[in-house]
């Protein structure tokens, strides 16, 4: 639950992809909390029914579009359901991400995994945006919230595809932000620090130590430190604010 009016995004119609759990899920709920009508992506197709299902139970109005963000055809799939099911498109959160390539040395990741990372990572999150261009362009209030990572501003170890892939989704987004910005598109990236979340259940507890005791603000991230963010980029208030990297991460890494 964030602290936004649920008038801050009234009336948007909002994609938000790796939405059936954690993070995007809670980007999808605080987004509808605020006004909006969402339509939510994932390839876990059980998984994503039943959070639309919660979202809808509560209220909401929300879509489920099964997509595999590896597959640029099942991209412009997405994007074109998210746009006739919504009824248009005024914001699209990227969320969708592989997360579970670490614990390695960078020595040690394989071809197919560092492949498979960059693929859905940064491929994922420039084909999606290239899908939703139209779209949101012809909304007039077009904005788009790349996930990166603080990950890529300190080189996290033993993570090194997953920090590669997030570096270059804050470049993508600075790219985007210029090709865009004559279509009044704005492009923002977000760089949360370690959150409890799903995808982050095998990260070993000495690194949720390093975080918690490292940073400004001492205590675990939830995923509600991040969604507030979200909403200020999708919404009026950010509408001169584009080609940003904003860091959530409670003091850990100062940009």
């Amino acid at each position: 639950m964030t602290n936004a009016g649920t008038d801050l995004l009234k009336g948007r119609k909002v994609l938000v992809t790796g939405a059936a759990r954690g993070l995007g899920l809670a980007f999808a709920r605080s987004a509808c909390e605020a006004g909006a009508a969402v339509a939510i992506a994932d390839i876990r197709a059980d998984t994503l029914q039943q959070a639309a299902e919660g979202l809808r139970g509560a209220g909401f109005t929300a879509h489920a579009i099964v997509a595999d963000l590896s597959d640029p055809a099942s991209i412009e799939r997405c994007a074109a359901e998210a746009v006739a099911r919504l009824g248009g498109l005024d914001g699209l959160i990227n969320n969708a991400a592989v997360t579970d390539s670490g614990g390695r040395p960078g020595d040690d990741i394989s071809v197919e995994t560092w492949d498979r990372v960059m693929d859905v990572n940064v491929r994922g999150t420039w084909l999606m945006s290239r899908a939703c261009h139209a779209a949101l362009a012809a909304s007039g209030r077009g904005a788009i919230v790349n996930l990166a990572s603080d990950t890529a501003l300190w080189g996290a170890p033993r993570l090194m595809a997953y920090v590669a892939s997030k570096g270059a989704v804050i470049s993508l987004t600075r790219a985007l932000a210029r090709e865009y910005g004559g279509d009044g598109i704005t492009v923002n990236a977000i760089a949360p620090g370690l959150v409890l979340v799903e995808a982050t259940e095998y990260v070993p507890e000495d690194r949720h130590r390093l975080y918690i005791e490292q940073r400004a603000l001492q205590r675990e991230q939830l995923p509600a430190d991040v969604s507030g963010v979200a909403l200020f980029a999708l919404s009026d208030l950010s509408r001169f604010v584009t080609g940003q990297l904003l860091p959530v991460n409670g003091g850990f890494v100062f940009n």
